[in-house]
């Protein structure tokens, strides 16, 4: 630790973005914030990445959910640090309404732990866009901040505007998973002038919740349209809701 990093950390002391207590470093969580997280790991659905509460007997193959069964993603794989509980929450809310950017800086060890498998076969990070009106109401795109920092982590290229939103969508967070489906058919695109960037590479898309999964799906289908050869899903969280196997 530098000198610089000491004197600054005397006048501002790092601060846990859960609890506000004092850390003894940036990126570090609070021993009380710690334990109210829920982390996300296998056994999962090979595809969407819903927890599973045991194990597939072995020689199964890869496991599906009963939801990717019925209706199989246009993304090839789909994984998240966190469940999406009150304190994942707050954390999110913070960062992405609050202007809480620091909090990045916590995510990018969960996201390089969730994500582990898909960067092997990731060629460029793209976020999922807001529409223009939003951003500017908004002043930045929580996805693209997430997803500039993990570009950065894992040394991948990065294209902050690959995709656009072709039509504003009202918010989704009162919606249930038939309206936010129709809520975002065909409300993305890939940027005529960014096609060529995509054509042919392995895409990770990144956001920061995955609820229903139909953001996830019509981004997937707009690159896959617009030319990527793959696209994998990495969120900070996602709601997990009743078992789907």
């Amino acid at each position: 630790m530098t000198l610089w990093t000491n004197l600054l950390n005397s006048v501002l002391p790092p601060r846990c973005p859960f609890t506000g207590d004092i850390v003894d470093s940036a990126g570090t969580v609070s021993p009380a914030a710690w334990s109210e997280l829920s982390f996300l790991s296998e056994p999962c659905c090979a595809l969407c990445g819903f927890p599973f509460e045991f194990a597939m007997p072995s020689g199964t193959g890869d496991a599906l959910c009963a939801g990717c069964l019925a209706d199989r993603p246009e993304f090839s794989r789909a994984r998240a640090a966190l469940s999406y509980t009150d304190t994942s929450r707050d954390l999110i809310l913070g960062f992405k309404h609050g202007d809480r950017l620091e909090s990045v800086t916590v995510m990018i060890p969960w996201l390089r732990q969730a994500g582990a498998a898909l960067f092997q076969d990731a060629d460029i990070v793209v976020p999922v866009p807001l529409h223009r009106w939003r951003l500017l109401a908004r002043r930045y795109n929580q996805a693209a901040i997430i997803g500039s920092a993990l570009a950065r982590d894992r040394a991948l290229a990065f294209c902050a505007d690959a995709l656009m939103r072709t039509r504003a969508t009202p918010t989704q967070g009162h919606l249930n998973a038939s309206d936010r489906q129709k809520n975002v058919r065909r409300a993305f695109a890939v940027h005529p002038k960014r096609k060529k960037r995509i054509a042919g590479q392995r895409v990770l898309l990144v956001d920061d919740v995955y609820t229903t999964g139909s953001t996830a799906r019509e981004c997937s289908k707009a690159l896959l349209d617009g030319g990527a050869k793959d696209v994998s899903v990495l969120t900070l969280a996602r709601v997990v809701r009743a078992a789907r196997v």
